[in-house]
């Protein structure tokens, strides 16, 4: 079982900037994959960025490429991810939501971009961008 719990979400103009943050319980992290994706009003969730377990490999949409940037924290027992995001626009406004593989992994350097690949969720963290 893994719990996973996001903050760093709220009211930024646009322009500015948020880091999100996602602490998973559990001695097993360093074994999951991790990803982000996002919910805005009305619409469905969307794949945002997405990293291996060993850190090594990112992938992003392309919305949001070269502005944010995802990592994560294996070292000792801080089990966390983080989303570094930039450049903020008010179409960035959505829920956040933070994502965990558990299944098999055949290779490290694996990550996941699909719904359907993760075994646990977070409750989300609201990030509003205001024009």
């Amino acid at each position: 079982q893994v719990q996973l719990v996001e903050s760093g979400g709220g009211l930024v103009q646009a322009g500015g900037s948020l880091r999100l943050s996602c602490a998973a319980t559990g001695r097993t992290f360093i074994s999951h994959a991790m990803g982000w994706f996002r919910q805005a009003p009305g619409k469905e969730r969307d794949f945002v960025a997405a990293i291996s377990r060993s850190g090594d490999i990112t992938d992003y949409a392309d919305s949001v490429k070269g502005r944010f940037t995802i990592s994560r924290d294996n070292a000792g027992a801080k089990n966390t991810v983080y989303l570094q995001m930039n450049s903020l626009e008010p179409e960035d406004t959505a829920v956040y939501y933070c994502a965990a593989r558990t299944r098999l992994i055949p290779s490290s350097s694996d990550y996941y971009t699909q719904e359907y690949d993760y075994d646990y969720w977070g409750q989300g963290t609201q990030v509003t961008v205001s024009s």
